[in-house]
């Protein structure tokens, strides 16, 4: 029996995996291998849809699907299929509309199973293009008959941020979804009861996997550091992600992922 063999190793790419300038670190390449052909299964779980995960997925070459759009997807990068999504409900169209009313310079994004369109544009959203490599197709969401996976907000400007954040939370039909705030410049609605954990304890069940482990540094990952039987904030990490961690590693600039899985290979 190898020794990673049933253990499934789960990581967030922004801030976690990728370093600052975007990259992943040799270290981390190499240990992500050796994890692999020692029996483990390796792969990410995401915020992002898999039409703009395809440069992760080369670069990590994971042996496993992965989960996408925070925890909403679980994607086969080689089959190039979902193996599993939830959507939102219909009334989350209700919530772009009144955002828009209350706060005409906010960024809305909308994703599909198919694509990701921007039902408003603005500098935020025009950084996350340019992050993500994504292409700039505007389109509203009454011009979308597809089922909407999840909606995003984005702003530069962190008083309308907070402001954006106290609408949706205290409107009527906020007790239907979930609310992420993503990254710093990103706020997203998501379908209810659904975050990161849900795709790692999707994919364990998918695998048969006995162990999983996962590492994180931001508010979304909370629920995959809480789901994984071990997980890991990275030292850069939010305050509620490294609360929600049962340890802390190096920072991601540091080969967090190599870090890693050297304490597994004493732990397991």
């Amino acid at each position: 029996m190898k020794k990673f063999e049933g253990v499934l190793f789960c990581t967030d790419l922004d801030g976690t995996l990728y370093k600052t300038d975007k990259t992943v670190s040799e270290e981390n390449k190499k240990a992500i291998e050796y994890f692999k052909n020692n029996g483990g299964y390796f792969t990410f779980i995401t915020g992002r849809p898999p039409v703009i995960s395809t440069d992760a997925y080369s670069i990590i070459k994971p042996n496993a699907p992965f989960g996408c759009n925070n925890g909403g997807g679980v994607y086969d990068g080689e089959k190039k299929e979902y193996l599993w999504s939830q959507g939102l409900l219909d009334e989350s169209r209700i919530l772009i509309d009144f955002i828009e009313e209350k706060m005409a310079d906010m960024g809305i994004q909308i994703n599909t199973r198919s694509g990701i369109y921007f039902h408003k544009d603005n500098t935020a959203m025009e950084y996350f293009r340019k992050v993500t490599k994504t292409a700039r197709i505007i389109k509203r969401h009454e011009q979308i008959s597809e089922e909407i996976l999840k909606i995003i907000f984005a702003t530069t400007d962190q008083t309308q941020m907070e402001r954006l954040i106290q609408l949706l939370r205290f409107h009527p039909l906020a007790d239907k979804f979930d609310f992420i705030r993503s990254e710093r410049i990103l706020y997203e609605i998501v379908p209810k009861g659904i975050n990161k954990g849900t795709a790692l304890n999707k994919l364990a069940e998918l695998l048969g996997a006995k162990t999983t482990v996962a590492v994180g540094d931001y508010d979304n990952d909370i629920g995959m550091l809480k789901a994984a039987d071990i997980s890991f904030a990275v030292e850069n990490a939010s305050v509620g992600a490294k609360a929600a961690a049962k340890k802390i590693t190096v920072s991601n600039n540091d080969h967090a992922i190599a870090a890693i899985v050297r304490e597994l290979e004493k732990q397991l």
